[in-house]
């Protein structure tokens, strides 16, 4: 009888060595004549203990981790088939803390099915949202999203309900669905890991969305640096396609959605909506000025709605147990959860899903384990490289849209990147200037001229020169910036400049005394 042996084929674990383990795994069961079952599937997340092997047993999964070449003779030897002790022992999986503590609705099968096995995905609750929608009227699917609570999970917090609405109700012979695939915020994978570990979650939101709205076409923009991500969405859209959950008549239903993936060529600035469009539809990625919005004239002009991967990926559980049941979860108007990914100078890295509410200093020190180096943590950035930087003083935050809103901050695509004491925050303001002259479409002048001019300020305050005058400058191009740049890019640079000018001054060579006057 065989054992079935979990490795699995996420990116972020291959690189860090999993597809040798498995070979090893593999190699080492056939010397030994025993026949094992080897299934690749999604990573659980906890890439602080990646490559994670799991072995199926009577007590259930039992996982081992971190795993090298070099461990497997020695796992066989201690019997790690059935469960036993070693070094790398983790326990039963579903009771590692890190897990336990988690509410994952969203994830539910990522680290648990072979990706690209339908199979597993119709024996784990899979497709039953989209059954339940193809029984109701497009308003009524919309209504179950909008009651929902769930907002866009790509940083702007839009309701999507809203946008499904005027999609819905834009009178149009063509409509489209695009996931925003984009996924380039510094220290954010959820996107990535859905793709590669749940494809088939996404193809369901988005056939769900088409239905409800009347599109009959949908288009996955993808980044190009995804390429594990690239094939498994082909791979899954293709048996979605032979079993009658995508094309010409859904489920016997006489409904029609088509689904491909489109590659971007590795633009930041094409993971905002309007630039996606114009990329998508074969042109230069620039930004269109709005309105009009993309939910009345969007894609080659039609009415077009366009959400994140966890936006859509959400939609399947929300049919399937209906809108209250994902409201329940969250707090305020930040209704269900939301995929925190960890990362930076952290002891444990990973994606951790948890319903709104729960606070920076639990994400970094229940879970993220504190720094890796043992300092103190000085700041985190969170909602990507246009994120503000939170000190200390701000730890005991909620994760919630509006509380980070008072701060002047962003929740973004719930990355939380860490620094310790060592971090020089100025450096930081400078890196973000940088970051936005470099990555500027160039179609507004605050965003194009500012971002240089703001560099240059910023290594001149660095120099200490002329401060009394540097500083002002500073905030008054950040003010320009904000207020006069076409798109977030340009106007979100100002929130870490900022931040780290306003949070930590004795980096930019002042007194908080000398910067408040």
């Amino acid at each position: 009888m065989s054992v079935t042996v979990y490795i699995p084929c996420d990116s972020a674990a291959i690189g860090l060595g999993a597809e040798r383990v498995a070979k090893a795994i593999a190699s080492e069961a056939a010397k030994r004549n025993i026949e094992i079952d080897l299934i690749r599937n999604g990573s659980r997340g906890l890439y602080y203990l990646e490559p994670m092997v799991e072995v199926a047993t009577d007590k259930g999964r039992v996982a081992y981790g971190p795993v090298q070449v070099s461990d497997v003779a020695g796992l066989f030897d201690a019997g790690f088939l059935t469960g036993g002790s070693h070094p790398q022992s983790l326990g039963v999986t579903d009771e590692i803390p890190y897990l336990k503590k988690q509410q994952r609705l969203t994830f539910a099968r990522v680290g648990i099915t072979d990706p690209i096995s339908l199979d597993d995905y119709l024996a784990r609750d899979g497709y039953r949202g989209l059954k339940n929608a193809l029984s109701l009227s497009g308003a009524d699917i919309v209504k179950h999203v909008t009651d929902s609570g769930l907002r866009g999970r790509g940083g702007a917090a839009f309701p999507t309900g809203i946008k499904w609405n005027t999609v819905l109700n834009t009178p149009s012979e063509q409509k489209y669905i695009v996931c925003n695939a984009d996924e380039g915020d510094s220290g954010t994978y959820s996107d990535r890991m859905i793709m590669e570990g749940d494809p088939y979650v996404l193809i369901e939101g988005m056939t769900i969305a088409g239905i409800a709205v009347g599109a009959s076409q949908g288009y996955i923009y993808l980044r190009c640096e995804y390429p594990h991500a690239h094939k498994a969405l082909n791979a899954a859209i293709a048996k979605a396609y032979a079993a009658g959950y995508l094309g010409d008549n859904i489920c016997g239903s006489g409904e029609k959605f088509d689904l491909e993936v489109r590659l971007g060529a590795g633009a930041y600035v094409c993971g905002e909506e309007t630039s996606l469009i114009e990329s998508l539809e074969g042109k230069r990625g620039l930004v269109r000025f709005k309105p009009p919005l993309p939910a009345i004239k969007g894609l080659f002009g039609e009415p077009t709605v366009i959400n994140n991967v966890i936006s859509l990926a959400s939609v399947p559980i929300i049919l399937d147990k209906g809108g209250e049941f994902y409201k329940n979860y969250g707090m305020g108007r930040s209704r269900g959860t939301l995929p925190i990914q960890l990362a930076g100078n952290l002891k444990n890295c990973g994606l951790i899903e948890l319903a709104f509410g729960v606070t920076l200093r639990e994400l970094l020190y229940d879970y993220g384990g504190g720094s890796a180096t043992g300092k103190p943590i000085k700041a985190v950035q969170v909602g990507g490289p246009l994120g503000a930087y939170l000190p200390e003083s701000q730890f005991d935050t909620p994760v919630d849209y509006e509380e980070f809103a008072k701060l002047w901050a962003v929740l973004g695509h719930g990355g939380v990147v860490a620094f310790d004491d060592t971090v020089d925050m100025a450096d930081m303001a400078r890196y973000s200037m940088e970051f936005c002259k470099i990555e500027s479409c160039g179609k507004c002048t605050p965003c194009r001229i500012g971002s240089t001019r703001g560099m240059e300020v910023l290594e001149d305050i660095m120099q200490g020169r002329d401060l009394n005058k540097n500083v002002p400058l500073l905030r008054d191009l950040c003010n320009t910036l904000l207020n006069g740049s076409l798109c977030a890019l340009g106007g979100m640079t100002s929130y870490p400049v900022l931040s780290a000018l306003n949070h930590f001054p004795e980096d930019f060579g002042l007194s908080k005394q000398a910067d408040a006057a």
